[in-house]
């Protein structure tokens, strides 16, 4: 796909990364990625896959800006509370870069829809607040085998992984079971930070530069200023993955 010159000059600096240059640029225009969660998480995720050029962007959220949302939800500024979430980053990612398509879905998710609004993207972004439509997302793309970059955050910790089995867990592997539901504490920090690196984790797979966390979970403790990353491994009786094989 052709890059203007406009294109090169706002890509510039990122081309100039080892094994990125006009072809990895390429691969982003032409690329598609389904964000679920127009928050916290999804804020950063999104804005960082526009601005690097991402030619199609699928973002979902079903609810409304209220103002307790605008600490850590820099999609959306306060004039916009009481909009729709999805339509609010839909204008705040084109005006960031009108360069990208992006495709607001306002409607909760659920495995009656998620064939109509996930489609077939190159890659799906987990940036949800809830292990209900967690679940749908990673039976979706296990069933469509479509990679997934998880993450999540309470306080000041997060976590982020990549998963595509059967190389890797699956969502399910790692968390069997919900946690019971909770209001969670969060400063907007951590799902910047959180966030920003699932969004790099796209860009790696996306491009082919770089490792992705395949097989690893990183955790970040921000209270502590501490960095963990553990090896995950699948489980062989997961119902949603086991069947498959490597």
């Amino acid at each position: 796909m052709h890059l203007s010159e406009a294109e090169r000059e706002r890509y510039h600096r990122q081309m100039l990364i080892e094994g990125w240059g006009e072809e990895g640029q390429r691969k982003l225009k032409e690329a598609r990625v389904f964000i679920a969660g127009a928050g916290g998480l999804g804020s950063p995720v999104a804005i960082y896959l526009a601005v690097a050029g991402v030619g199609e962007i699928h973002i979902c959220d079903a609810d409304r800006i209220e103002l307790s949302n605008l600490n850590r939800q820099i999609l959306h500024p306060e004039a916009r509370v009481g909009e729709l979430k999805a339509l609010s980053a839909q204008k705040t990612l084109e005006e960031l870069n009108p360069h990208v398509r992006v495709v607001p879905h306002a409607e909760y998710l659920d495995a009656s829809n998620a064939e109509r609004i996930i489609g077939q993207p190159d890659v799906i972004v987990d940036c949800l607040d809830n292990f209900e439509t967690r679940y749908v997302l990673n039976e979706y793309a296990v069933r469509h085998n479509i990679p997934m970059v998880h993450g999540a955050i309470w306080g000041m910790m997060g976590q982020v992984t990549f998963l595509h089995p059967p190389e890797t867990p699956c969502f399910r592997c790692l968390f069997p079971e919900a946690p019971p539901k909770a209001v969670f504490p969060v400063v907007g920090a951590t799902p910047g930070i959180i966030g920003s690196l699932q969004a790099l984790e796209v860009l790696k797979y996306l491009t082919g530069v770089g490792k992705n966390l395949k097989g690893y979970l990183l955790v970040c403790e921000g209270d502590e200023s501490e960095v963990y990353k553990f090896q995950v491994e699948r489980a062989p009786d997961c119902p949603v993955c086991g069947y498959l094989t490597a």
